[in-house]
């Protein structure tokens, strides 16, 4: 009985895993495919009478791709270097220092995690208005970091408390400083900077309305939003917005790669003593 039941999991694992992973392949295989076979046999794969790259070449002939690719690359990677800066030191601080209203800190910076900053939108715009930053980037920048600080400081505020205090301790008898303890933690915690940086990236990346709202000019548009002139009221490129769509998946899937492991840890620790 035993063996049947690993075999059940094992079954709605593979189940599941087919679901998630079957509109991605939908995207890529059409990608390759001309506009009938698109149509007539989306659930195909591509074959030599219907392979065709001819919304690759819309993609790079008809807009500034790599212009839009290198603007949601340079959002996302600032935006996850801030989230990380200030988010470890935030945790850091409530990890290690007892002080009045450290709970409620800690409280107060968790319920952003419950709040969609989409709700906040107008007050958003007025505070941008008011800052008048130099960039719609700038701007972007500014908008995903605070979205990202309340769960980064959740998460990275639990895992340092797990850092035993006798390492520390040795560090400031040794004459360490604060900061250089603060950077010795980091290390020590690479499974939650892993799972921060992933479940941070996929939504920055993937965001289309704040760049919608803020970065409307052909110049500051990002990936996505690059992908939506290919799509007309009446006529629409699909051989463009799924080339366009599969393009902007690449980085997701390399930083999945690279930091998986660093992710699966991050979210199964504390699961098994």
């Amino acid at each position: 009985m035993r063996w049947l039941q690993k075999l059940g999991v094992h079954a709605a694992l593979i189940l599941y895993t087919l679901v998630a992973i079957s509109p991605v392949l939908l995207i890529v295989m059409n990608s390759f495919k001309n506009r009938r076979a698109i149509f007539q046999s989306p659930l195909s794969f591509p074959t030599q009478e219907t392979f065709d790259l001819v919304g690759y070449e819309t993609v790079f002939d008809r807009s500034a791709f790599h212009l839009y690719f290198g603007n949601s690359l340079i959002v996302t990677i600032v935006s996850l270097l801030l989230i990380l800066l200030a988010g470890s030191m935030a945790a850091y601080a409530l990890a290690e220092y007892r002080f009045k209203g450290n709970t409620f800190l800690g409280l107060y910076m968790a319920v952003g995690i419950m709040i969609p900053i989409r709700l906040g939108t107008v007050v958003l715009l007025k505070m941008l208005v008011a800052l008048s930053p130099p960039s719609p980037l700038i701007s972007l920048v500014l908008i995903y970091t605070a979205s990202g600080l309340p769960l980064a400081v959740f998460v990275l505020s639990q895992f340092m408390r797990q850092v035993p205090k006798e390492l520390k301790d040795a560090a400031r008898v040794d004459g360490a400083s604060e900061y250089r303890i603060y950077w010795m933690t980091l290390p020590l915690v690479r499974p939650a900077i892993g799972t921060v940086m992933v479940i941070n990236m996929i939504p920055i990346w993937n965001d289309l309305w704040f760049p919608l709202l803020l970065a409307s000019a052909p110049e500051s548009r990002t990936v996505i939003l690059g992908a939506q002139i290919f799509l007309g009221q009446f006529v629409s490129d699909w051989n463009a917005v799924l080339s366009s769509l599969t393009l902007s998946m690449l980085p997701v899937i390399v930083l999945y790669f690279i930091f998986s492991r660093q992710l699966i840890r991050g979210l199964t620790a504390g699961a098994v003593k």
